[in-house]
């Protein structure tokens, strides 16, 4: 019952740690997964996305606190409670964030995190396939784990959408996490062979194959000290309590909800907090589950006049269908998320870089399954990247199976507000250009009815969700700031044997999906762990609009 390091959660930083802390066979190594197994179609089929994050088999099945500016709504929080953690449950869309999001980290005083530093680990991390769409591979890796791929993009409306970002005055990007994130273009997915490419396939299974690592399936209770080192972990599975042992390190990867409440329940957090939950402080750390930050998003949906969309096999045939197919082919529409074209966009002048996100989908539904409007239609999902609302993760009580209080305190300044009007009005805009034309029928929602500034807050109020990117609840930081929660090598501040290594150590949010950026936090972490010199930065200037401080787009 003991190892080197035990590392807490499965999930996109946790896999990848095993892969890395075992690889050289020096070191054991113990995952705790209070999930059950990744296999099955609803899980492994990529265009079943919509089913694990809504299946109490899979997910936590987390609800924030009613929000208070969006009329007391609760929003679904999904997180993996499965072996590949939320790699296993979400929509495989690869993102890498903006080379500026990674230089504001290291403005802020997570040292050696700029982008010249974390742009080795993910060309180590991918092995990228750009299927013939372009992007220049000097910025990609080839022979990582985790396998990157495009969908075929064969619905002529992701055609449409590129070529009405062009016609609208915007960029054309061949790969926007290449040289140049800003523009239109095709989105990434990890799917492999037609399959979900989760980090428990890339990095865990690997891992397992070796006699020093090895898969605990438990509930983690709390991070056990001696004094103020960490030296085990305290689990329950099959009705018992029993300790891990550590010799050298605990890593907690358990997600940005999960993690804040093991470290406070663990006596690491707010003191005056833990005092009030009976809980003995062990270090004052003011920050865990402080700086909370998500992604929020609107469907904007337009009817299509042509019987071309996915609508065609929403339908319990079409879906018999689909599911066969993969089935047994591994290929056609269940082989991919959908999300096969976006956009990253800057929304003004002086604006230095993409701070509106979109994924296009050919059909209009919802993350939950069901059909907003009986026909053919196709959407948008669009919101902005830098929100400057902030939430918390706090303890109800000091029971561990007791859900965490989650709070994002969505849309609590003016500019969310403005932000979104304007991603409203700005996807009309690209909607109404000549490319769509042909397809273009009334539009769904909001419904042209709804223009002006209030008429617009209402429907956002009612119809704003989770883009399902929550991080920075254990804020990565310099050693002497009060409010950091990790230094820059993951250590936890206050005590010793103590690492945190997932997307809680986020100190601002990166541009796009978070799948990405989780794993190369474990695959850099792992470096730091193992007291390994960290890859040589890589100085590549990303593209940068030359044209930021213009009025022009």
């Amino acid at each position: 019952m003991e190892a080197d390091f035990i590392i807490i959660g499965s999930g996109s930083a946790g896999s990848a740690m095993a892969h890395r802390l075992s690889e050289d066979g020096k070191h054991s190594v113990v995952v705790v997964e209070a999930g059950g197994t990744d296999i099955g179609p609803f899980i492994q089929m990529p265009g079943a996305l919509s089913y694990p994050m809504n299946m109490k088999r899979y997910d936590w099945g987390f609800q924030s606190e009613p929000e208070p500016h969006l009329d007391g709504r609760r929003l679904a929080t999904p997180r993996g409670r499965v072996i590949g953690g939320s790699s296993s449950i979400n929509g495989m869309v690869y993102v890498r964030g903006h080379a500026r999001d990674y230089d504001h980290w290291a403005d802020t005083g997570a040292t050696g995190w700029a982008y010249a530093d974390v742009l080795p680990y993910f060309k180590r991390m991918e092995n990228w396939h750009s299927c013939g769409h372009g992007g220049d591979p000097e910025w990609r890796g080839k022979s990582g784990p985790l396998h990157v791929t495009r969908g075929k993009r064969d619905n002529p409306l992701h055609a449409a959408f590129v070529e009405a970002g062009r016609q609208a005055g915007f960029e054309v990007t061949p790969d926007y996490n290449g040289e140049k994130q800003e523009g239109f273009g095709p989105m990434e997915q990890t799917v492999w062979r037609g399959r979900r490419w989760s980090t428990a396939n890339a990095y865990l299974r690997p891992a397992l194959k070796r006699q020093n690592c090895s898969l605990l399936r438990g509930f983690a209770r709390r991070v056990v000290f001696d004094g103020n080192r960490a030296t085990g972990v305290e689990v329950e599975r099959g009705g018992r309590t029993e300790i891990l042992t550590a010799r050298r390190e605990v890593i907690v990867a358990a997600s940005s909800i999960n993690t804040p409440k093991i470290l406070m329940l663990s006596g690491v957090g707010p003191a005056a907090h833990l005092a009030e939950r009976g809980i003995n402080v062990i270090a004052d750390r003011p920050g865990v589950g402080r700086n909370l930050q998500d992604h929020l998003e609107l469907y904007i949906q337009q009817a299509c006049v042509k019987p071309i969309t996915l609508y065609k096999y929403w339908n319990l045939f079409g879906k018999a269908f689909v599911g066969a197919q993969w089935l047994f082919t591994k290929n056609g529409v269940g082989a991919s998320n959908q999300f096969e074209s976006a956009a990253f966009l800057r929304s003004k002048a002086g604006v230095e870089y993409p701070d509106i996100q979109y994924h296009f989908l050919p059909i209009a539904v919802r993350y939950d399954g069901k059909a907003a409007a009986e026909g053919h239609g196709f959407q948008a999902h669009v919101g902005p990247m830098r929100s400057p609302s902030r939430g918390t993760v706090t303890l109800a009580s000091n029971d561990p199976k007791d859900a965490p209080k989650i709070l994002f305190n969505y849309m609590s300044h003016e500019q969310d507000w403005t932000d979104f009007r304007h991603c409203i009005r700005l996807t009309r805009e690209i909607f109404g250009q000549k490319a769509f034309d042909e397809y273009r029928g009334k539009e769904i929602q909001p419904g042209s009815a709804v223009q002006s500034d209030d008429e617009l807050n209402t429907f956002i109020r009612e119809h704003v969700e989770s883009a399902y990117h929550p991080c920075g609840t254990a804020r990565m930081g310099r050693a002497d700031d009060p409010n950091a929660v990790v230094d820059p090598q993951c250590r936890v501040i206050g005590v010793e044997g103590l690492r945190v290594a997932d997307s809680s150590i986020f100190p601002r949010i990166t541009n796009g999906n978070l799948n990405g950026p989780s794993i190369l936090v474990g695959e850099k972490a792992s470096d730091h762990i193992l007291d390994r010199t960290p890859l040589p930065p890589e100085n590549s200037e990303p593209w940068i609009n030359p044209r930021w401080r213009d009025s022009d787009r």
